[in-house]
């Protein structure tokens, strides 16, 4: 058994006014640098997401989603920097429709189980 390590994460969400600051979960980036992982995993609920805007361009949503687990895995332009510099390039703060939560951290040996967990408690219903 591993050592416990330090990760990082965030709330992936969408926020369909920026205005109104509403938002809706949809996934979740976990970095831990000692143990060379990064991933993100999306979950979007197209429902919840209609509750909140109606007329929301779900296919420009789940392409701009999609590029995250992407660049967490090293594909494009931004997946040429460290993975410790693409998840703060993801993380950054941005007034777009695609936001992240603050950045959170706590200790693991098994960062994949920390995402499915995050997954549960703060994306599934």
């Amino acid at each position: 058994m591993r050592a416990p390590c330090s990760y990082d994460y965030a709330i992936i969400r969408v926020v369909p006014r920026v205005e109104r600051e509403e938002f809706v979960n949809v996934g979740v980036i976990v970095s831990c640098p000692a143990l060379e992982y990064l991933a993100a995993r999306i979950e979007l609920d197209e429902q919840r997401l209609r509750a909140l805007a109606p007329d929301i361009d779900l296919d420009m949503v789940r392409e701009n989603l999609a590029s995250i687990p992407a660049i967490c895995s090293g594909s494009g332009p931004i997946g040429r920097l460290t993975p410790r510099e693409r998840f703060h390039w993801l993380v950054a703060p941005r007034s777009t429709m695609i936001q992240t939560s603050s950045v959170h951290t706590g200790r693991t040996d098994e960062p994949s189980r920390v995402l499915e967990q995050l997954l549960q408690k703060m994306v599934r219903r």
